[in-house]
């Protein structure tokens, strides 16, 4: 499960952010492990109707999960599908589409650029030198026919939220979650409090009801969104190295402004987003946020 410090890195990277439907705070954090491995991207306004949120643990490596939260909601505004209104299907089509990014020379030479193993001077990547010609087309992610290279050998959880209007669109790949204070409907509801999104070095401290409680407590005083991130990572972290508590913490909270519509269910309870089984990046899967 990697290295630990002998004391950890408590220091915390936060940020705030708002539009005229929701509110977000979010914070990472390296806590014992030797290196940070998570990123997140949070973006309120992707484009006129919709908010994302993501948080990216990396396995193996930071590089895989740093690609993630660069490229996966630019690929998903791109598709075909996201431009008709199929959300549930360019999710899906947006994570495999990061296998496929990551599988050609262009691919290697941006997660060497996001590793910092590039040698700036002759842009040389392990011995493969980059041809300017290939920079003609942004978007082309090509495999190289004869390459004998197939991949990162690193990889990466991730977990996502989309907000459009009042549809919530889940994909979880990984031991992420994602957890709704509301049970029941796909849409967004009156009684919708808020949503939280992070990574296992929370789960692996929390369960989704506790962290629910926590966190409902912690709006009652008025603290700012990132700040409760903050405090939740300060209530995991262990005293010591090694077991739970342990491992990179990143979290995302994201507080809903107005009423969006009247549902059947007034429950407030957690919903998750369990994982799924299989690949971690090759399997994206549409979640309903039911009981």
């Amino acid at each position: 499960m990697g290295i630990y410090l002998s004391t950890p890195k408590t220091e915390k990277f936060s940020e705030d952010g708002e539009n005229d439907k929701l509110k977000y705070g979010l914070s990472s954090m390296q806590g014992w492990r030797a290196t940070m491995e998570d990123a997140h991207a949070a973006y309120p306004n992707l484009d006129g109707s919709t908010s994302f949120f993501g948080v990216y643990d990396g396995h193996g490596g930071k590089v895989v999960a740093k690609f993630c939260a660069k490229h996966l909601h630019q690929q998903l505004l791109k598709g075909e599908a996201f431009q008709n209104g199929e959300l549930g299907t360019s999710m899906k089509r947006a994570f495999l589409r990061m296998d496929e990014m990551m599988s050609g020379h262009k691919g290697q030479r941006e997660l060497a650029l996001l590793g910092d193993n590039v040698e700036k001077f002759t842009g040389m990547v392990e011995g493969l030198r980059w041809s300017p010609k290939n920079e003609e087309d942004a978007d082309n992610w090509a495999v190289d026919e004869g390459s004998d290279y197939h991949g990162p050998d690193s990889g990466s959880t991730a977990c996502v939220a989309v907000i459009q209007n009042n549809q919530l669109i889940v994909a979880n790949a990984g031991d992420s979650r994602c957890v709704l204070s509301r049970g029941g409907e796909v849409e967004l509801c009156d009684d919708d409090e808020f949503l939280v999104v992070a990574c296992d070095g929370i789960w692996d401290c929390m369960s989704s009801q506790e962290l629910v409680d926590y966190v409902r407590e912690q709006l009652k005083t008025g603290t700012k969104l990132s700040v409760i991130c903050e405090r939740v990572f300060d209530r995991c972290v262990a005293p010591s190295a090694g077991g739970e508590g342990c491992d990179n913490m990143t979290m995302i909270l994201v507080q809903f402004k107005q009423p969006n519509h009247s549902c059947s269910s007034t429950q407030s309870q957690p919903v998750p987003s369990e994982p799924p089984s299989g690949n971690e990046r090759q399997t994206a899967e549409e979640s309903k946020v039911s009981e």
